[in-house]
C-alpha cells in the first residue's frame, strides 16, 4: 500500500490546522486575557511545542510530495501540482524564517524579560503565520479545484 498520500495529508493537517488554531482561537483569547509577560511566555512555550511538529510535517510533506511527483514521470505535471509545489516551498521558507529569526528573538526576549522586544517579535510571527495560513488554505483550494478541472 502507498502511504505517501496519507502521510502527506496528515502532515498538512498538523501544520495548517495548527496555524488555524493558533491564529483564530488561541491568539485572540491570549491577547484579551493575558498581560504581556504571561502572553509572551505562553507563546514562547506554545511555539516550542508546536514547531518541532511543523519541522516533522515539513519534512514529510516535502518527501511525500516529491515521491508522488516522481511517480508521475512520463506524464505531464498537472498545473495544480506545480502550484502546490511552489506554494508549499514558499510556506516552508516562511516557516524557516519565522523559526530562525523572530521566534529566536521571542525566546531571547522572554528569557531576558524584555517585553517590548518580545512583543515586536510576536507581532512579526503573528503576521507571518497569518500569511502562511492564507497560503496554506489557498494551496488546499488550488489542489481541490485543480483536480476537479482536470
Amino acid at each position: 500500500m502507498n502511504f505517501a498520500p496519507l502521510l502527506h495529508v496528515l502532515s498538512i493537517v498538523v501544520w495548517v490546522g495548527g496555524m488555524f488554531f493558533a491564529y483564530m482561537a488561541l491568539r485572540p483569547v491570549a491577547a484579551s486575557v493575558l498581560e504581556p509577560p504571561l502572553r509572551l511566555t505562553l507563546w514562547a512555550g506554545v511555539f516550542g511545542k508546536f514547531f518541532p511538529w511543523v519541522w516533522a510535517s515539513v519534512a514529510l510533506i516535502l518527501l511525500t510530495g516529491l515521491y508522488m511527483l516522481m511517480k508521475l514521470s512520463g506524464a505531464a505535471l498537472p498545473h495544480y501540482a506545480l502550484a502546490m509545489l511552489v506554494l508549499g516551498v514558499v510556506m516552508m521558507l516562511l516557516f524557516a524564517h519565522v523559526f530562525f529569526a523572530p521566534y529566536k528573538k521571542l525566546k531571547r526576549a522572554v528569557s531576558e524579560q524584555n517585553w517590548k522586544a518580545g512583543g515586536a517579535a510576536l507581532a512579526q510571527i503573528r503576521m507571518l503565520i497569518g500569511i502562511n495560513l492564507s497560503i496554506g488554505l489557498l494551496t488546499i483550494a488550488v489542489v481541490f479545484v485543480g483536480r476537479g478541472l482536470s
